[in-house]
């Protein structure tokens, strides 16, 4: 897979225009950004690009827009925190391959950067018909002499802009994809053990197949979040009214059975905290928590995080471990009254000694949220659905497309 230093030695970048996909998916409040980790994680390689003499065209999609303009999805708040970030020059292609993104470029000079407006505005960029796709990627290539692919959290779609783009430009991967697949391969190749993961979240059917490939790799796999209720049904425990997915008791045994039979420890909560009703995460009104152990959850609480026991039982067993992977948060971490299971979780890996990789999504928003230092932790990924996906052992399009 070839990087920037390679563009940029074949003659690629100075006095080119350079197309970088990156992934500047951010959740908006409005029109707030909540949350810039992954705006402040693409900067480096634009940057570097645009002092190298490009003029940088940063494409990516933002929400999921139907196929049309939507001004609830655009970039424009984007373009503001990116500008400052950048502290240069940004112009911003407001029908990203239409007339004033024509006027936008025209305008634009070596170390200038050309944000185009969200590509899901267009039906192409998402489409299944390799027709329609390709057609987009050709009108994305007419605006670029190169491209570089640094959207992590997207290189698990088959997208125009991700998988059909890189095969009409010369091409290389960004900075933040090639530091991604880095700290992937320690999770996945020669792991330091004992090797220890962290999910939750709130459906376990969406991680199913991260549990099948981890139950050959690690050690210990401790389970929080909305999906632990599925478990804890599966070994016969009554969960109220907390989400349980009904479908996925079979194949949660049959884990639970295989983690056994493999010697791989499964840690579930011991107790839980939860309410009546689910909390308004807006106003953060205080919610009237209440604490349960697993075997005498009432019938009318709705499980939301877990408890104060499990809390130290989470932290014991991650203390001695030399690699840890976390995706997907205990509770309700947005709300105070639900956010002590993340909370703990998040200080025992910035406590301990391991490689920790927070793998994206809401645990790397959670992070931030509650305030810890980013630098306490290993590696915090930009894409959970691709974390996940490349830990699966799946092909990922965004990656496959890079390394051709």
């Amino acid at each position: 897979m070839k990087t920037i230093d390679d563009l940029i030695a074949e003659g690629q970048v100075e006095g080119k225009r350079v197309f970088v996909r990156a992934d500047l998916n951010v959740p908006l409040d409005g029109t707030t950004i909540t949350d810039d980790g992954r705006i402040r994680a693409a900067v480096p390689t634009i940057a570097k690009l645009a002092d190298a003499g490009a003029t940088v065209i940063v494409a990516s999609h933002l929400g999921r827009p139907k196929g049309e303009p939507d001004p609830t999805f655009s970039l424009a708040p984007v373009m503001t925190r990116l500008t400052e970030l950048l502290d240069r020059r940004v112009l911003f292609g407001t029908d990203t391959v239409g007339e004033q993104t024509e006027k936008a470029l025209a305008a634009a000079r070596g170390g200038d950067v050309v944000l185009l407006e969200n590509l899901r505005f267009f039906p192409g960029e998402t489409s299944k018909d390799d027709a329609e796709r390709g057609a987009f990627a050709d009108r994305l290539a007419a605006l670029a002499d190169a491209y570089v692919g640094d959207g992590f959290g997207a290189v698990h779609r088959k997208h125009a802009s991700v998988y059909d783009l890189p095969a009409r430009l010369p091409h290389a991967a960004g900075g933040l994809i090639a530091t991604e697949v880095g700290v992937l391969k320690k999770l996945t190749e020669d792991v330091s053990r004992p090797y220890a993961v962290v999910l939750g979240g709130s459906k376990v059917s969406d991680k199913l197949g991260v549990i099948d490939h981890l139950l050959e790799k690690a050690d210990r796999i401790l389970v929080g979040g909305g999906m632990v209720f599925t478990f804890l049904k599966a070994q016969g425990h009554e969960v109220g009214k907390s989400l349980l997915q009904e479908d996925q008791l079979p194949i949660v045994t049959e884990y639970l059975e295989r983690a056994a039979a493999k010697g791989v420890e499964f840690v579930l909560p011991v107790d839980v905290v939860g309410a009546t009703e689910f909390p308004d995460l807006r106003t953060k009104a205080p919610a009237q928590p209440v604490t349960a152990p697993v075997d005498a959850i009432p019938a009318d609480l709705i499980g939301l995080d877990i408890g104060p026991e499990s809390r130290k039982l989470f932290a014991a067993k991650l203390a001695d471990a030399a690699t840890i992977f976390w995706n997907g948060p205990m509770g309700v971490f947005e709300h105070p009254d639900f956010a002590d299971g993340t909370r703990a979780v998040a200080q025992a890996l910035s406590d301990g000694s391991a490689f920790s990789v927070v793998g994206g999504g809401d645990s790397a928003a959670a992070v931030r949220i509650l305030g810890f230092d980013e630098d306490a932790f290993g590696h915090i990924s930009t894409g959970g659905g691709a974390s996940l996906e490349y830990l699966e052992g799946k092909t990922l399009p965004g990656l496959s497309a890079l390394e051709n």
